[in-house]
């Protein structure tokens, strides 16, 4: 190991010009003393002087003996010097000495003979003060000790960062013997780890002298090259007495659990937050599409790189799919997601698309079976189990899908369909805790889908049936141009009780009728058909608006507590005129021309089904080209503004330039009615025609 700043040999010999002291000899103290063949001191050093307490001009031409040593040991130390000079061999061992100011302590010698170039003959004696060298001897065996039974991994490096020793904990850790480390950089022994930072944080060490402390290190090594090890590394540079930088001296301690314990730890935590997560974004609305799209987003990226929704196409029906272990599935694709990854969407089937998938399908084996089905490491040979086609397998293959996972969908012990999780940029295989979260997310998500499938079936169930109980009118009736639209609510869980009629009756005239049964689903739908059936019963006998609803008030009472509103009126082209009745609904708004629109003021009287409630019948006059505008709440209320705006609104739209009545009927619906009202809505036009 070469000392800061002194130059080395470029033959790799020893170093040329003036090298630094290393400061251990200056530690030790050691004193020369040389004596002539008859014992007297012939050369003193400083070091002696510090030792024995004499300075050289009081040592020098004196015996030895006589000033370094006790009188009771004088004749051993005489005949100890004889024999060194006598037969050349060294002698070494602790004597006690004298100091000059009378005190003794015990002193470590080196004595041996020396031969000038004259024949003549020396003894030159290396003394050290013994309780020093006592000190420094357990000091380095402690060090030792402590270095070769450490439990953790020690290393010593030199400026170069190569390095000059190791313990054998470290040899464990590393996988590498100590021999095979010395001379060499960490990333030449250790290339699987991230050299680079290591390298650079002993460079710091080195250049600085301020030590880093329990600084995390993750790779792998010799020692267990299958596994990601973690470690934590403390550096120190070393220095000599002198202040000499040295090299830099390093621990490594295992903690690869802890490390473990963390990552589970974390994983954890991104687990559980991922479940909540879910928990909000899953089921915002009971959409069947839309609830599959959100469990595809939440999977992404969190979980999977591609992600896709599959259901039974029995189950999207409403009906039980079973099959047996050698029968395709038919299976809808309802959502897809990928994480910047064309290809694999363009190998998924697109959301819509029913296609049979075979019984050797993976997806097929999991909604047969209910069970997850996962393969970690996807070999070229599994692809074509899990791509829908020859082509979307190359496509999969293109997009690197090395892992593949499916968990069954499964809502009230039926399987509905499977979540289809794939890998390509995440380097990681789904393991363990991945098909633990991914059951859980298929868990919640298979519910939610659960209630939009049984929702959506429902609403078309009602919605069918009410389709089914609205009018199909000419265009043209009486003296009367007639267009109409049926809107659904779209945000609620069912369809509403609005309706519309267009009723020819006697002599021209043309009965025009719209209502709101209050509340949804089937039983609104049903009481709205029974009124609609009664309305067209009683419009044949003829009677004044009034004395109709006043029977069809006493028939909605008899509904199970039906309650509705209704506006019932009748256009006579010959007379002009058009007489109305009104029970509980809103005022229908008549547009003329060269007059601004307006609502009629007709009274508004109570709902049909509250019972002992006279109605009363207001006339107006209805000239050709006028029209009249009839409609359910659905199209003007809303939450975030009052009725009045919103009427206003709707006489401002007709106030605008004279349209067919099918695009005016469109206008008002795409301008007025909000998607996600809570109310459907039926809407009624009528323009009156010169009669001939």
């Amino acid at each position: 190991m070469s000392a800061a700043g002194s130059p080395a040999a470029d033959d790799g010999g020893p170093p040329r010009g003036a090298v630094r002291p290393t400061g251990l000899l200056d530690v030790l103290n050691v004193a020369s003393v040389v004596l002539g063949a008859d014992g007297r001191v012939v050369l003193w050093s400083p070091q002696a002087e510090e030792l024995f307490g004499w300075t050289a001009q009081e040592a020098l031409g004196k015996f030895a003996a006589r000033i370094m040593v006790h009188e009771q040991h004088v004749d051993l130390v005489v005949k100890l010097f004889a024999d060194v000079m006598v037969t050349g061999q060294s002698w070494a061992g602790a004597f006690p000495v004298r100091h000059k100011n009378g005190s003794t302590r015990l002193v470590e010698f080196r004595n041996m003979r020396l031969l000038d170039a004259r024949g003549d003959v020396y003894a030159l004696g290396l003394a050290a003060d013994a309780s020093m060298l006592h000190r420094v001897e357990r000091d380095v065996a402690l060090s030792t000790r402590l270095v070769a039974q450490s439990p953790m991994g020690l290393a010593v490096l030199d400026t170069d960062l190569r390095y000059v020793s190791v313990n054998a904990a470290l040899e464990r850790i590393n996988g590498v013997p100590a021999e095979d480390h010395v001379g060499r950089t960490v990333r030449e022994v250790l290339p699987d780890m991230d050299a680079e930072a290591l390298e650079s944080a002993l460079r710091q060490v080195l250049e600085t002298g301020l030590p880093l402390l329990d600084q995390p290190a993750v790779g792998r090594t010799p020692a267990d090259p299958d596994e990601e090890h973690a470690w934590s590394v403390s550096l120190y540079r070393l220095e000599d007495t002198a202040g000499t930088v040295i090299g830099v001296a390093a621990s490594v301690a295992d903690i690869t659990d802890q490390y473990r314990a963390s990552v589970e730890a974390e994983a954890a935590r991104r687990r559980l937050a991922l479940i909540a997560d879910a928990s909000t974004r899953i089921g915002t609305t009971l959409e069947l599409e839309r609830t599959a799209h959100e469990l595809a987003d939440v999977a992404v990226p969190e979980l999977a790189d591609v992600a896709a929704v599959d259901l039974l196409e029995a189950v999207v029906k409403g009906r039980v799919s079973t099959f047996g272990p050698a029968e395709g599935a038919m299976i809808r694709a309802l959502a897809v997601q990928a994480e910047a990854d064309p290809e694999a969407l363009d190998a998924a089937d697109p959301p819509g698309r029913i296609a049979r998938y075979g019984p050797d399908r993976l997806v097929t084996e999991c909604v047969r079976t209910g069970r997850p089905v996962m393969i970690a490491h996807v070999r070229p040979e599994d692809l074509p189990r899990i791509a829908r086609s020859p082509e979307a397998a190359e496509l999969l293959a293109r997009a690197g899908v090395h892992s593949y996972l499916a968990v069954p969908l499964i809502a009230r012990g039926e399987v509905l369909g499977a979540l289809d999780l794939k890998r390509t940029h995440n380097a990681l295989p789904f393991g363990r805790d991945d098909l633990l979260l991914a059951r859980e997310l298929a868990a919640r998500a298979a519910v939610q889908i659960d209630n939009a499938r049984w929702y959506q079936s429902a609403r078309n169930a009602a919605l069918t049936l009410q389709r089914s109980l609205l009018p199909s009118h000419p265009p043209v009736t009486g003296g009367l141009e007639v267009a109409s639209r049926y809107q659904p609510a779209g945000a609620t869980s069912e369809v509403g009780g609005d309706w519309f009629d267009v009723i020819p009756l006697d002599g021209g005239k043309t009965a025009l009728v719209v209502g709101d049964v209050m509340g949804s689903g089937i039983d609104a739908a049903a009481a709205m058909g029974r009124l609609r059936t009664a309305t067209n019963t009683l419009a044949s006998l003829d009677l004044d608006p009034a004395v109709l609803l006043e029977h069809l008030d006493r028939i909605t009472a008899g509904l199970d507590e039906a309650i509705a509103t209704c506006v019932y009126a009748v256009h006579d082209p010959r007379l002009g005129r058009c007489v109305i009745a009104n029970a509980g609904h809103l005022p229908p708004a008549r547009v003329r021309a060269g007059c601004p629109p307006e609502l009629l003021e007709v009274p508004s009287g109570a709902p049909l089904g509250v019972g002992g409630v006279a109605f009363s019948t207001t006339t107006v006059d209805i000239a050709p080209g006028d029209q009249l505008v009839f409609y359910t709440d659905g199209l003007v209320e809303t939450r975030r503004h009052s009725l009045d705006e919103r009427l206003d609104r709707l006489l401002t739209l007709l106030d605008g330039p004279d349209r067919p009545l099918e695009e005016l009927c469109d206008l008002l619906l795409r301008t007025l009615h909000h998607p996600d009202n809570h109310d459907d809505v039926a809407l009624l036009i009528a323009r009156a025609r010169a009669v001939p």
